[in-house]
């Protein structure tokens, strides 16, 4: 596959350098097109799209309160159709604390109704744009502002795919920006299901992980092949595993991010283990959808 050259998102945005949510969104809108509407919740890209007057992302942008993404982008669908105009895309694009904290509420009940939009969640798994406060997608062992060392994150990271699939929804995938093409052909394939479709990015923060900023690949790619961030989807109940990782060792990832400077091998293998028990239920759930 090749990834298409047109350019929607706009240079000059205000991201930080590596930053991977703003690479996560060029590939998107190379997917979806430029008939497309994105709903911004208060999060990094709220500042990424630019100063007031500015719209970086080169298609229409709405903000909204932190909680409400996934109930504006469906009111704004709903409105959409109402004038005949259906086949423009509707898309919620929030962090992970405003997804799967703040915003959960609307995202499950934009889910339970099967509104007809896709809901991004580009997780950095913290709230990177306050400070780097602690969140629910914050692994075991990483410090935050709100969990510094020795109190380092105790509680394991809460399980989007699974909550979202839950509602049987039709469309829901992982992605991460060091596989590109796998990150178009999700969006691509999610535009093609009427109802509601989730797309859960891995997104890097060099500062929020304290990483250098030429490492935002180097990571992504050592979230999935250690296992920590599987690909895979889920189309109307039936799993498919996108690529199996090679289980490298779980220390070649948490050394290259200095939020894991502190973390006891306790916690390292509480990681290991909740690692080991996601993929054995990802590997049983794939067999029974065949």
């Amino acid at each position: 596959m090749k990834i298409p050259q047109r350019e929607i998102l706009k240079p000059n945005h205000l991201a930080c350098p590596g930053c991977a949510a703003a690479l996560a969104m060029r590939l998107a809108l190379k997917a979806l097109g430029s008939n497309t509407v994105i709903v911004i919740p208060a999060c990094c890209w709220t500042i990424i799209n630019g100063t007031w007057g500015n719209n970086y992302a080169g298609v229409p942008v709405f903000h909204a309160p932190f909680a409400t993404t996934a109930a504006v982008a469906a009111g704004i669908k709903a409105s959409l159709d109402k004038q005949g105009k259906s086949d423009t895309i509707v898309m919620g694009w929030a962090g992970d604390g405003g997804t799967f904290d703040i915003g959960l509420q609307a995202l499950s009940g934009a889910a339970e109704r099967n509104d007809d939009i896709i809901y991004v969640c580009y997780d950095n798994e913290a709230y990177m744009n306050t400070g780097i406060q602690r969140s629910s997608a914050t692994p075991v062992g990483a410090e935050t502002t709100t969990t510094p060392a020795p109190t380092v994150k105790q509680r394991p990271k809460k399980d989007l795919m699974e909550i979202v699939a839950s509602h049987f929804v039709p469309y829901v995938a992982s992605a991460t920006v060091a596989y590109p093409t796998d990150l178009i052909k999700k969006f691509e394939r999610a535009k093609s299901f009427k109802g509601f479709k989730l797309i859960h990015i891995f997104s890097p923060c060099p500062p929020g992980h304290k990483f250098p900023e030429n490492k935002s690949i180097e990571v992504s790619k050592l979230a999935v092949e250690t296992g920590v961030f599987p690909l895979y989807e889920i189309e109307y109940g039936k799993y498919k595993i996108n690529k199996k990782p090679k289980f490298r060792p779980l220390e070649d990832y948490l050394s290259l991010q200095g939020r894991f400077k502190n973390i006891t091998q306790k916690e390292i293998d509480e990681l290991k283990e909740l690692i080991k028990v996601r993929w054995e239920r990802i590997n049983e759930r794939t067999q029974g959808s065949l």
